[in-house]
């Protein structure tokens, strides 16, 4: 299948593609006579196999690694688990950070008057910060 193919199949767009193909992450695929790319099914697995993986917020690093070890059929489940642990604390820092912006948010915009006046907590903050 070409490209555009490929593409549909996998819900990664064709620009996308050929970034990873550029960076490494996924080795470029055939091409035919006349230079259009060509994917077989097992490059449309990978794909999707990325697809899911960047779903799941894991960086391009972490999925590189990932299908590194997908293709491993040595390889431990430790190292597996590992990433997504890894993963899974650094999300829960972001959700940390976020919900502290939503708590300094939630309290300007409290403090906020909201009316003509130009004096305003929020602009001060950021002015301030």
């Amino acid at each position: 299948m070409n490209i555009g193919e490929a593409s549909k199949a996998s819900g990664i767009s064709a620009k996308m593609i050929r970034y990873y193909e550029s960076t490494g992450l996924i080795t470029a695929a055939s091409r035919s006579a006349s230079g259009y790319r060509h994917y077989t099914e097992d490059d449309l697995n990978m794909l999707r196999f990325i697809r899911r993986g960047r779903d799941l917020g894991f960086s391009m690093a972490h999925i590189g690694e990932l299908l590194n070890l997908w293709r491993d059929q040595q390889r431990a489940s430790a190292d597996v688990k590992r990433i997504a642990r890894q993963h899974i604390d650094d999300l829960n820092q972001r959700i940390r950070n976020l919900q502290e912006m939503v708590a300094t948010l939630s309290q300007l915009a409290q403090a906020c008057h909201g009316d003509n006046r130009p004096n305003c907590p929020i602009i001060e903050a950021l002015e301030h910060s």
